[in-house]
């Protein structure tokens, strides 16, 4: 991991042959993504809550061991809940864990990603906001995972996508955001992100 990007959110990766990277991100590495040391540098409530409210059903994919999980739990409060999909199952046991620790288990759906897709045709328009950190760059089907994130936001809903500057270029961020204007997200925003490349979308 290249600690110049700050660090990734969660580790998402070899996700099917045309949605998900081949690249393996090695389980217990969640750990250190959850360390809460990288709150001196990336701190969740700071960068959530001007997005996030209490109530709001929010998507996140690739959520590691729930670095931002917990804090979105947190935020969408007792009466909302967040849906976390990541494609290895330590991942989310230690997820999982992490949540009943902090009594926020009720508010966590912690799902297995199927073999090419998020599975979330149960939430088609029914998400308030999705959090895509630093693993966008690592899908060699970025298009199907914008559409399929589209579907599940209600219209005017939005999606933060951060990318990691040590990782993605400017020239490769703009063709992603172009893949996500496809998909029917426009750019609302760039909220300023340290070390990242950030966009904040809204679902036209």
């Amino acid at each position: 991991m290249d600690r110049s990007d700050g660090g990734h959110a969660g580790c998402m990766t070899r996700y099917g042959k045309t949605l998900m990277t081949h690249r393996l991100c090695p389980w217990w590495l969640g750990y250190l993504l959850a360390s809460p040391v990288r709150r001196l540098f990336q701190n969740p409530r700071a960068l959530l809550q001007p997005m996030v409210t209490q109530g709001m059903t929010v998507l996140e994919p690739g959520p590691g061991m729930g670095f931002f999980t917990l804090e979105l739990a947190r935020l969408v409060g007792p009466a909302g809940r967040v849906v976390a999909i990541d494609i290895q199952p330590r991942m989310l046991a230690g997820l999982a864990r992490r949540a009943a620790r902090a009594g926020l288990a009720e508010r966590i759906d912690a799902r297995l990603a199927q073999a090419d897709r998020l599975g979330t045709d149960d939430l088609e328009a029914k998400v308030d906001f999705v959090l895509a950190f630093a693993m966008v760059h690592e899908l060699p089907g970025q298009a199907g995972f914008f559409a399929e994130a589209a579907r599940a936001l209600k219209s005017g809903a939005q999606m933060l996508v951060a990318e990691p500057r040590g990782h993605v270029t400017k020239e490769d961020f703009a063709k992603t955001l172009t893949l996500a204007s496809q998909a029917g997200l426009s750019v609302a925003s760039e909220p300023i992100i340290r070390s990242s490349r950030t966009a904040l979308l809204r679902r036209r």
